[in-house]
């Protein structure tokens, strides 16, 4: 098939590249630099220009695909709100195009805040959209699939781990290296889903070759304790381990520490049954132990 990616040379988005490379289907990704032009190249993809605020070449490019996937978004906190209703309009634009056919549409959504405190399942709704939480990535899916889009969700883990990382895990490690001690906040029991790329990158490969609907779970483990984690980072710049209380947390950890503080199990059984989706990579804390996963 011919898949059009947006996203294609993040992180997530460059691995869902490969995969589609390497199971023979034709891939275009979106490029807004000549960087990552080249880098799509090299991955022996064709290149799209422009970025997923270009609503005519995003609509162009899908309709010359047989498949969409949107992974694109920009993680600039600061600017989330705009950031969000960019990933909203993008959705609205790609889907328009399909709407009337049967291609499918997948998209990027995650499982950080579907049920915090207890085991979140494919059952569960997002979150509605807020002035707090103004991501509608989901809710966009659904009004797409009322208009008879064939739209479905690959829900992220918060972490999605591998060497060459920028995520969670690096921006806690960055906190700790900047305080001189790696913490976690009270007990540390609160639990981060996780996920390698690689194995996240199938999922989206899998639900395009697969009839059954969503979303699907990029989860391999339920939840792997902050305080875990953290004492990973303390070995391995040799740093004290420390636990801060929930009155000291923002203090400590500033902007992130209510995803510091974030208890989130989540299981991928329905996925893992839809889609015969069997995680392969390492896990977490084996991926955190090798030397090159912080870098220097």
């Amino acid at each position: 098939m011919h898949i059009f990616v947006t996203g294609a040379t993040g992180w997530v988005g460059s691995a869902v590249v490969k995969d589609l490379i390497a199971a023979g289907h034709e891939v275009a990704g979106l490029a807004r630099s000549p960087a990552s032009a080249e880098r799509l190249i090299a991955a022996g993809a064709r290149v799209v220009h422009g970025s997923i605020e270009d609503i005519d070449v995003l609509r162009t490019a899908a309709r010359a695909a047989d498949v969409v996937i949107h992974t694109a978004f920009n993680h600039d906190w600061s600017r989330f709100a705009e950031n969000c209703a960019a990933d909203k309009h993008a959705i609205k634009a790609l889907g328009a195009e399909l709407e009337g056919t049967e291609r499918p549409l997948i998209v990027t959504s995650g499982v950080a805040l579907l049920a915090p405190g207890r085991l979140a399942t494919e059952a569960d709704m997002a979150p509605p959209v807020t002035e707090r939480f103004p991501r509608a990535s989901e809710a966009v899916v659904e009004e797409l699939r009322g208009r008879g889009v064939r739209a479905t969700t690959v829900r992220l883990a918060p972490t999605v781990h591998g060497v060459g990382d920028h995520g969670f895990v690096p921006r806690l490690a960055g906190i700790a290296r900047d305080r001189g001690v790696s913490a976690y906040i009270g007990d540390g029991q609160n639990r981060w889903p996780a996920v390698h790329r690689l194995d996240a990158a199938r999922i989206f490969r899998l639900a395009l070759e697969h009839t059954a609907e969503g979303p699907f779970h990029a989860v391999a483990e339920q939840g792997v304790a902050l305080k875990d984690i953290a004492e990973a980072i303390a070995r391995r710049f040799d740093l004290p381990l420390v636990s801060k209380a929930a009155a000291e947390a923002s203090e400590h950890f500033g902007w992130f520490a209510p995803f510091v503080g974030l208890d989130a199990p989540t299981g991928s059984d329905r996925t893992r049954a839809l889609l015969n989706w069997k995680p392969e990579q390492p896990e977490l804390l084996e991926d955190l132990a090798c030397p090159d996963y912080f870098g220097a």
